[in-house]
């Protein structure tokens, strides 16, 4: 860190007016007799008091008779080098929160005394009091000849940007003033941010943008209100999920106006601390000419008490949802929302970032570019792991979703392959129409003409409806392992709350973050969101009436895959159906496919051989009793334990008495001599 020339001119002057005033007292005290026993003011020295002989005009006329000529020539000189500074920092600041001459003399003494520790006991001296070794409003009042006392207005730039900070010294005692230690090393040199914002703040790199990024129009937007004159404040709202770029873009359009980006994290950030922070990176803003850009997920508290009145002419805040953030005051608000990057995007950022994927298959590259919505953040990730198969970079793709979601969703496994789901030859169908618009709608919907008919509805939305245990949630398992992506179950404990508009907000935070992850979410349950409205017989109902006409916009607008399952579709809101592109029935399973599931799961835990020889009990079972694949599932499971404990394989009777258990559940008792009938024949 290097100081300015400024600052030795600065300190020259301090100690030449020190000089001046220091000659002045000493005429005074000259003469001074013997102090009186056990007084520390001299009889003279009150004298003088009394008589007002220390005063500004008597001190002005004794420098010009009888001060020093040579010192008053080199003062002269300091001081029109100091009128003459038009480019040094200390300019700069004086310029930009508009100093008067007493407000630029007080800063000056201040950072002569933080520059020269020796010049405050010149300060204790000049004071005639040992004690006030710091600089006062009386000091710099006499030092540079304005009223004494100074007088500097409360609502000075210099307070209410903490310039300069004032210390309590005691009762009767003059505050003492001095530069916020963040100023003083900005005016020696240094670069550093403020201590209170140095561990949230930092510049932002520019980087080339993307090609979808609406960079022009929001320049052209921005450069239009900043050209007028005054100036009218601009706060640029740039909304996206994490990882799409917003800081980068926010870098971009504040470079086209020539100026770097500024960005302060207000996550987790405590709310008492918002202030201050909030203060300092305005005033660095303007010192260092940096647009502002406040990134994060701030407290309520600070949502609803931000002060984000654009105090510098451009700053940005960067948000999830744009929906939530505050008005801006007196500034005039700029909404960017980023769009998800365009196929093309997608391939050229899998050229830039990926290089050494042109070597992989041209069908599985292109498959993670169709199935996966990349951001430059994922691809980032990418460039850093660099994986050496696709099947390696799709895992690392889905790995980064995984926590995206938070507490409102949870992960499911999804180990089924579709030879494991037996269902109707119906839903079979549907799964492959499902399957097929799955892994094809990226491309369709790159298209104007379909982007135009279908503002909305880009979604592939399906809703499964049939008894438990019928093989709906199975299916959602197989779906999302045969697209290759993760499986979130929605937990509604988390989403529906009892706040007003709460559980809207959830929601809309769980589509916007699911939207660009390239995940499959499952809605169980889906007539506790989605379902009739009723009737308004108070006021809760009509806030629930409008949850639910919030939550049919939010799905009809989202453009993942979302599939929904519900025991009771006949307490799905009609509305809601018509936005459905795929309506799935569960029934019972009939008795060719319990067979066929008794069969494999027989075969699948206790091996094909024993499934064949149990082959005619298992025709029996299926034939005989009306139960759900999950039932059958859990009675062959409590079977092979049952068989493990007696040291046997697996039989008949082992697997009727899983059966009688999961019946039992539903209060269904089997009969003895259906029992009997069942095993009769059993090896």
């Amino acid at each position: 860190m290097t100081a300015e020339p400024i600052v030795e001119t600065v300190l020259s002057r301090v100690r030449l007016r020190a000089a001046l005033r220091a000659g002045w007292l000493r005429s005074l005290w000259a003469d001074e007799q013997g102090r009186a026993p056990g007084w520390s003011i001299s009889h003279a020295e009150v004298d003088t008091l009394l008589a007002g002989r220390d005063g500004p005009a008597a001190e002005a006329d004794w420098a010009a008779r009888e001060g020093d000529e040579g010192l008053r020539k080199r003062l002269a000189a300091a001081e029109s080098a100091l009128d003459g500074d038009r480019a040094s920092r200390l300019a700069h600041l004086c310029r930009v929160f508009r100093l008067a001459a007493a407000e630029r003399d007080l800063v000056q003494a201040c950072l002569g005394a933080a520059v020269d520790p020796a010049l405050s006991r010149v300060y204790g001296y000049l004071q005639d009091d040992a004690a006030r070794q710091y600089v006062t409003d009386h000091l710099v009042g006499r030092l540079y000849g304005h009223r004494d006392p100074l007088v500097v207005d409360p609502g000075s730039a210099l307070f209410t940007w903490d310039i300069v900070l004032s210390t309590d010294t005691g009762v009767g005692e003059p505050p003492a003033r001095t530069l916020d230690p963040a100023i003083r090393d900005w005016l020696l040199g240094s670069d550093a941010l403020d201590p209170e914002m140095a561990d949230i703040a930092g510049v932002q790199p520019v980087l080339p943008p993307l090609a979808d990024w609406p960079l022009d129009d929001a320049a052209a937007a921005v450069n239009r209100w900043l050209s007028n004159r005054p100036p009218t404040p601009v706060r640029v709202r740039v909304a996206g999920l994490p990882g799409s770029g917003r800081r980068s873009f926010a870098a971009a359009l504040a470079g086209r106006m020539r100026l770097p980006l500024l960005t302060v994290d207000l996550t987790d950030l405590a709310e008492d601390r918002f202030g201050p922070v909030y203060l300092r990176v305005q005033r660095r803003a303007f010192l260092d000419r940096c647009a502002p850009a406040f990134v994060g997920d701030p407290s309520p508290g600070i949502r609803r008490n931000q002060r984000l009145d654009s105090h510098f002419p451009l700053q940005f805040v960067i948000d999830e949802n744009p929906a939530w953030t505050p008005p801006a005051g007196h500034a005039v608000d700029h909404l960017v929302e980023l769009p998800a990057p365009s196929l093309e995007t997608r391939r050229a950022l899998w050229r830039s970032y990926a290089p050494w994927s042109a070597d992989w298959p041209a069908d599985d590259l292109e498959k993670l570019v169709t199935q996966h919505r990349t951001r430059p953040a994922d691809l980032e990730l990418l460039h850093r792991r660099g994986p050496s198969t696709p099947a390696c970079a799709g895992a690392i793709l889905r790995d980064t979703a995984r926590d995206s979601l938070g507490d409102l969703a949870r992960r499911l496994d999804c180990p089924f392959e579709r030879g494991d789901l037996v269902v109707t030859d119906a839903v079979d169908q549907a799964l492959d129409d499902l399957l097929f618009e799955a892994r094809n709608r990226a491309a369709l919907w790159e298209q104007p003409a379909a982007r135009r008919l279908f503002p909305q509805g880009r979604g592939l939305l399906a809703l499964f409806c049939g008894p438990p245990g019928t093989g709906k949630t199975m299916s959602a398992q197989v779906i999302a392992a045969a697209l290759g992506q993760d499986l979130f179950r929605i937990d509604l404990a988390t989403v529906v709350s009892k706040w007003v508009g709460e559980t809207s907000r959830n929601v809309d935070r769980l589509l916007r973050r699911a939207a660009s992850q390239d995940v499959v979410l499952l809605f169980d349950e889906a007539d506790a969101l989605f379902g009739r409205r009723t009737e308004i017989k108070e006021a809760n109902d009509r806030f629930a009436n409008t949850d639910t006409g919030y939550l049919l916009q939010a799905i009809e607008s989202y453009e993942g895959i979302a599939l929904l399952s519900t025991n009771r579709r006949g307490d799905i809101d009609p509305a809601f159906l018509r936005r459905i592109r795929y309506v799935l029935d569960y029934p019972l399973p009939d008795a060719a496919e319990r067979l066929r599931l008794w069969g494999t799961l027989v075969g699948a835990l206790a091996g094909a051989k024993r499934a064949d020889a149990l082959a005619g009990g298992l025709a029996r079972l299926a034939a005989g009793i009306e139960v759900t694949g999950a039932q059958i599932k859990f009675a062959v499971l409590t079977a092979m334990f049952a068989a493990r404990r007696d040291r046997t394989a697996v039989t008949l009777p082992h697997l009727v008495s899983g059966l009688r258990g999961e019946l039992a559940k539903e209060d269904r008792p089997l009969a003895e001599r259906i029992r009997e009938r069942l095993v009769a024949d059993d090896d």
